[in-house]
């Protein structure tokens, strides 16, 4: 892996169950890793205790200062803090790349193959994909691109991404990163989407690449972290934070499946600009 990049992994209160360390290791990835942790985690010398130099500690009430929260609800159990603290941690480990990766991936898989037919097949040389990912990051005008996710798929050969190199403009999970490119990620919860909404309105492009894949353990079965924030704020609570931010786009509906819940649902025709053919041009008269 080149040296100039390296992997998060955000964590909080789980020292014990840091999947995606094992996961990277399995996929054949052997770059730098570092683990990223808060002052305020009641865990933090387990942390070090069992991953030493590896651990890095940053001041959650600093950061909080740095960005807009969108609430006064002073409850700081939220992943933004760890984003955003990112990229001055990749410039203290020299660092100018780098990929934001959760702590619970239980693998990650190739979701077409070199014709572009739909597959799933686990990845065992990550670091060539990424260093592949990384050289098309570099030379494309992405201010941060994604893996895709396992919803990402639902269908399979037959879903509505199977045939799609990207999907869409949205970014979640995995964000790869420049730190010469910097972003703030805004609002609390529901951080993602508020990010790729409100600033993809303003030009900055994100996107996702379907051709690989992330797979994470069950949303809230995976206790610490942000699945008792979750808990104790529902789906709604966290959808609408991205109707704030960006009303002219997102709304939250009904999600529609076995056990409807509700989610927030963003109009990309209003939410990103969009390139008109120039035989649609309309030449004002002089």
């Amino acid at each position: 892996m080149r040296d100039d990049f390296c992997a998060f992994i955000l964590t909080h209160g789980r020292p014990d169950r840091l999947y995606t360390l094992d996961t990277l290791k399995r996929c054949g990835y052997t770059g730098k890793v570092y683990i990223v942790i808060d002052n305020e985690d009641k865990t933090a010398d387990e942390y070090k205790r069992r991953y030493g130099d590896m651990v890095l500690q940053f001041d959650k009430a600093a950061i909080a200062k740095t960005f807009d929260e969108g609430d006064n609800f002073n409850d700081r159990r939220a992943i933004i803090y760890a984003r955003n603290a990112c990229f001055d941690l990749a410039k203290q480990v020299k660092c100018r790349y780098f990929i934001q990766l959760d702590d619970d991936y239980q693998a990650f898989d190739y979701r077409h193959d070199a014709d572009l037919r739909y597959v799933t097949h686990p990845i065992k040389s990550l670091e060539i994909v990424l260093n592949s990912i990384l050289d098309f990051y570099i030379q494309s005008p992405f201010f941060s691109l994604a893996l895709s996710q396992g919803g990402d798929h639902i269908g399979g050969a037959q879903g509505g991404y199977s045939k799609k190199i990207f999907c869409l403009r949205k970014a979640m999970n995995t964000f790869i990163c420049d730190t010469e490119r910097p972003f703030q990620f805004i609002g609390r919860i529901n951080e993602d989407v508020n990010t790729y909404t409100e600033s993809q309105r303003r030009g900055f492009i994100f996107c996702t690449l379907i051709g690989v894949s992330i797979t994470q353990k069950q949303t809230q079965s995976n206790a610490g972290g942000m699945t008792d924030l979750y808990l104790d704020s529902g789906t709604y609570v966290k959808s609408f934070y991205s109707v704030m931010y960006a009303p002219s786009c997102v709304k939250v509906k009904m999600m529609q499946s076995k056990h409807g819940r509700l989610h927030h649902s963003v109009n990309w025709n209003a939410a990103a600009p969009c390139i008109v053919r120039e035989e649609y041009r309309k030449v004002a008269e002089s």
